[in-house]
């Protein structure tokens, strides 16, 4: 079976078709850029770009970068503030024509990992952090999701959220080196293994691919570890939870 996923991100919206039996992708990923408005429908115009490009006409996945409740965003995020209590399936259904279902990007990014990659048989808590525009994060409890974590959204000094000084956005924007951008990384993960005390925790989003260059920055006892399945893992977790019809509220 293979079903197109579809990554929405601040900077970037990705998509593919994949495999569900094996979790790969059986086509190149394809990118557009996130409209400089990141209103909801300039989103919603560029993700039927993303179904058109693949000529797809069955269900559809999609990883979105807020609180996702029934299809309804309940935060903004990163985005306009006028996605507040959009329903964000509903939205894209009418654009295309096709049947969405839309969770958590981070919560996806973990069901990928923890069916597909490094989390795959893992016990205890677990908590995905994906590193990007945002600080995504996604919880499993032996295997079973717990939604909408969003820990990059803890107010830190002066800072409304830690995720505007620590995620990977902060990095780009400041030009911080890997060893700079680490140290400040290392204190969001403190802040998650205090408050969180999870067992194992995996890292995702763009910055993973390059953990060799701050792993060195990483102080917790907690074992952190590279998803493996990296940029893809949103686009994989978000074609299998629409062919599992996997849904929360």
């Amino acid at each position: 079976m293979e079903v197109l996923g579809i990554d929405v991100g601040g900077s970037g919206i990705k998509g593919a078709i994949v495999n569900i039996e094996t979790g790969k992708l059986v086509t190149k990923r394809h990118r557009i850029p996130t409209p400089e408005s990141r209103k909801p429908e300039d989103m919603a115009d560029s993700v039927a770009q993303i179904v058109k490009h693949f000529d797809y006409k069955g269900k559809v996945g999609c990883g979105f970068p807020t609180v996702i409740k029934r299809g309804v965003c309940k935060s903004p995020g990163n985005l306009h503030k006028s996605w507040l209590n959009t329903n964000v399936e509903e939205l894209f259904q009418k654009k295309t024509g096709l049947d969405f279902t839309v969770i958590n990007d981070a919560d996806l990014a973990g069901y990928a990992s923890m069916n597909y990659g490094t989390g795959k048989d893992m016990e205890g808590l677990v908590v995905m952090l994906t590193i990007g525009t945002g600080l995504g994060s996604g919880a499993f409890l032996d295997g079973k999701l717990i939604p909408n974590f969003e820990l990059g959204q803890i107010p830190y000094k002066k800072y409304k959220k830690i995720e505007l000084w620590a995620a990977g956005s902060a990095k780009d924007r400041e030009g911080l080196t890997y060893k700079k951008w680490g140290k400040r990384f290392n204190k969001f993960l403190k802040l998650v293994d205090l408050i969180v005390s999870p067992d194992t925790i995996l890292l995702g989003g763009g910055a993973s691919k390059d953990f060799d260059e701050f792993k060195d920055c990483i102080t917790i006892d907690t074992p952190v570890i590279p998803a493996g399945l990296q940029n893809h893992a949103g686009i994989v977790g978000a074609a299998a939870a629409a062919f599992h019809n996997i849904s929360y509220h």
